[in-house]
């Protein structure tokens, strides 16, 4: 046997051995009765501020707003859709919690994903008769904005940049011109005139533009509407409002977008006002485990770069986002 073979022998035997744990390990975690290996992400509580009666809860909304379909990962920073969700939903049904504020730092995200926060939001006032109030940080864009029009105030720094009210319909990339320049063709079989619409090795014909803007329109009166309820305003003010436009915390205070300019502090002092507290101020954060870690390591062992590439390539979505 040559020295290429022995080369080549010596990196498939590597291969195995370090698969084999892996191909194991992915076995147990994921067999049915492994409920003991349960690696949910918690969160941590921790006072900001002592006060003699009441509570009130702080939670921190930061990053593009995407729900990437289980916990993040353990090496990962920014936001955490689910954990998000689970800490906003605890502090409303809490009977101990007066209040909420919600610091929001984001460009928007997933229409889905900011949806859900928005309900979430309306419900706790709703149903649990739990103020909400939005603390904006730098930029509180889009979907990020869309929630802040759910919440009983909103606070914005005169420097923060927020609006850009409407919608992007990302139909992904397309690679239509190159993969003519080099030749390359997708091998597909599809029933239905629009099934591949978005494939990244085909143009959208005009159709296919049009029937991606009904779709974006819908979602962009959805938009208007829930900022229109939320703020008062007639269809004259949201549609001058409305055209993606970003403003200021000092224009979003003269266009009536904002209630007041502040940051935290100003924030949760005014709803201590509001319902005449000496609050305790709790800070719901992040945290991670084990199983968090796994979230990272399981997707980057068993899917390589180029599906990753094409898989991202071919998602249409709909976004409130500021790109």
């Amino acid at each position: 046997m040559n020295t290429k073979r022995w080369i080549a022998s010596a990196i498939a035997a590597v291969i195995v051995i370090i698969a084999i744990p892996i191909q194991i390990v992915t076995a147990v975690l994921t067999a049915e009765g492994s409920e003991w290996l349960s690696f949910d992400q918690m969160y941590n509580k921790e006072v900001m501020k002592n006060g003699s009666n009441g509570e009130i809860v702080v939670l921190e909304l930061d990053g593009v707003i995407e729900d990437t379909g289980g916990n993040n990962g353990f090496f990962s920073v920014g936001y955490h859709h689910r954990q998000f969700l689970e800490m906003l939903e605890d502090a409303m049904e809490d009977p101990l919690v007066d209040g909420i504020v919600i610091t929001v730092n984001t460009p928007g995200g997933s229409v889905v994903a900011s949806n859900a926060i928005y309900e979430q939001v309306v419900r706790s006032k709703e149903e649990f008769d739990t103020p909400v109030y939005v603390s904006m940080g730098e930029m509180a864009a889009s979907g990020g904005y869309y929630i802040a029009a759910g919440a009983d105030y909103i606070m914005a720094h005169p420097a923060t940049l927020t609006g850009s009210i409407g919608t992007v319909m990302s139909a992904g990339l397309n690679f239509a011109d190159l993969a003519e320049e080099w030749g390359i063709s997708e091998t597909s079989v599809s029933s239905g005139e629009y099934k591949q619409m978005g494939s990244p090795f085909q143009t959208l014909s005009e159709e296919e533009e049009a029937l991606l803007q009904e779709i974006s329109d819908d979602m962009y009166e959805d938009f208007t509407a829930v900022v229109a309820e939320g703020r008062g305003f007639s269809d004259e003010e949201i549609d001058t409002l409305a055209q993606g436009q970003l403003f200021t915390g000092n224009q979003a205070l003269e266009n009536g977008l904002v209630d007041e300019l502040g940051d935290l502090r100003d924030a949760v002092s005014h709803m201590e006002l509001m319902l005449d507290l000496d609050a305790t101020v709790t800070h719901y954060t992040s945290g991670s485990t084990v199983g968090s870690m796994w979230n990272v390591v399981a997707p980057m062992a068993s899917k390589d770069p180029v599906s990753t590439i094409l898989e991202e390539s071919r998602a249409t979505r709909m976004l409130y986002l500021h790109q």
